[in-house]
């Protein structure tokens, strides 16, 4: 990884993502994909029908997958989604679990909260909130939501441990975790570990699937499931053309429970609030 620290980190990315809400999308996961490589959501496999139904500037093309299709959601859910940016799965989440149901999208950014929340008032969706906060530290009650969702955001922590204890802690027991997410499948060369823009491009950052999987174990989840998308490659290079990056990284869908004993974050330090 380059040598800065977990908050010139956390800087850069809040930076760089500020910036693509302003530009209205394009340019985030991928170092140069303002060009040519640029993403859609339908690259990633969206439904054309679900994403005209979208509030206009809620579609950013700037996920790696599409973690609702494995999600499950059912009616009166509470559905939390990490990293939220524009909205595209909060508000396809709110479809899903119905009026009786709730999502709650969580951003570090505060470009994206803005262009959120506009959308949200502008086409008077109700059960959706937006807040404004980190994914290692969440501004969500303890067991409060059925599912965590997200979507190509986790890579991009400096503290991926924390991230995982944050999500067990606000699920309730049973609860279900579906991401989309990049994963190195074997070990990244140096000249992207020690590329900034890669890292902002959703590729330096990616974690191991062994040390994904302890992540979990750590944070207490069971029935981890961590599936590659070997097809995922392509979309990864026409993100970093140059980089070979494709050849080390892909997208994942990663699916995990809280089981339903209530277990208490695993090895994890054990706040007295989490069991």
């Amino acid at each position: 990884m380059t040598t800065q620290t977990p908050r010139e980190t956390r800087e850069m990315v809040r930076e760089h993502y500020g910036q693509v809400a302003l530009t209205d999308g394009g340019c985030g996961c991928g170092t140069g994909c303002c060009g040519s490589g640029a993403t859609t959501s339908l690259d990633l496999g969206y439904e054309s029908g679900e994403l005209a139904e979208l509030p206009k500037g809620a579609d950013m093309g700037l996920g790696c997958g599409t973690p609702l299709s494995f999600a499950g959601l059912q009616d009166g859910e509470i559905v939390l989604d990490l990293g939220s940016g524009g909205g595209i799965d909060a508000f396809l989440a709110a479809k899903q679990v119905g009026a009786r149901g709730r999502v709650i999208g969580v951003d570090m950014t505060p470009e994206m909260l803005t262009k959120a929340r506009d959308n949200a008032n502008r086409v008077g969706v109700t059960n959706v909130e937006f807040k404004l906060g980190e994914i290692e530290s969440l501004p969500v009650a303890d067991r409060s939501v059925d599912v965590v969702v997200s979507n190509c955001v986790i890579n991009l922590s400096p503290d991926k441990t924390a991230v995982f204890r944050e999500a067990f802690r606000v699920l309730r027991p049973g609860g279900r975790l579906a991401i989309s997410d990049i994963v190195a499948s074997a070990p990244l060369p140096k000249h992207i570990t020690d590329d900034p823009a890669a890292l902002a491009g959703c590729i330096a950052g990616a974690p191991a699937i062994d040390e994904l999987r302890t992540h979990l174990e750590a944070a207490g989840f069971a029935g981890i499931h961590i599936e590659i998308n070997e097809s995922s490659r392509s979309l990864i290079k026409n993100w970093s053309p140059e980089s070979g990056a494709e050849h080390f990284v892909a997208a994942a869908t990663i699916r995990a429970v809280r089981p339903a004993g209530g277990g208490c974050c695993g090895t994890a330090p054990k706040a007295s609030s989490c069991c």
